[in-house]
């Protein structure tokens, strides 16, 4: 699995702060006041936290990846990656950019967004406690071991504690990422024509 995002055209939009409860995520304290998500994955043990200043070098060098670049588009100088994070944590708390590490390595980027704030919810019929998710696997080792597909199922099942589904729309030439949010249990339930790409719109709804 590669990639998964919205364009930059819509990170304005969905803007935020680090403050996962704006998104019902779970979260245990850490030292220096930060916030974590910790869970239990099939490959391994799973952390989430805020992404930190000193985080910023190593999520350049991913985007700089052309695997990643083709999806992300956020290649270049550091200072790029640097406004799209921190447009997000200085903002308003709709989306929540997070590091992951699977067994204390960091290896994937996050971003927790609600999709009734997001230019999202005008192409579907969007419900209130909606979810989004965008992932990234950062190293190259890390795609093509099902990583992406058992992280996400971890996660959806984690959110789907106090949100009613979670939400992606990747694009549809990432068949990686398609296939990795099937894994995960998600269902792909249309596409839509965004600015930028056709991305499949997929859901994973709370089972009753």
């Amino acid at each position: 699995m590669q990639s998964q995002h919205a364009h930059p055209a819509a990170r304005a939009g969905r803007a935020g702060r680090p403050g996962g409860d704006a998104v019902r995520l779970r979260h245990h304290p850490q030292p220096g006041g930060g916030r974590m998500t910790a869970l239990t994955t099939p490959v391994g043990g799973f952390r989430l936290r805020i992404v930190r200043p000193e985080d910023l070098p190593l999520i350049t060098g991913w985007m700089n990846d052309p695997a990643v670049d083709a999806f992300w588009e956020l290649a270049g100088p550091p200072e790029r990656t640097e406004r799209h994070v921190r447009a997000q944590l200085e903002g308003d708390g709709r989306s929540v950019p997070q590091l992951g590490l699977l067994d204390g390595v960091p290896m994937s980027y996050w971003e927790v967004y609600r999709v009734e704030r997001d230019r999202l919810a005008e192409y579907y019929p969007a419900e209130p406690g909606d979810i989004g998710l965008h992932l990234l696997l950062g190293p190259p080792e890390s795609r093509g071991r099902g990583l992406g597909g058992a992280l996400l199922a971890a996660m959806a099942q984690h959110l789907l504690r106090t949100s009613p589904r979670v939400v992606a729309e990747p694009d549809v030439r990432n068949t990686a990422s398609v296939r990795a949010f099937r894994r995960a249990g998600f269902s792909t339930v249309g596409e839509i024509e965004l600015p930028e790409k056709r991305a499949a719109l997929m859901m994973r709804e709370r089972e009753a």
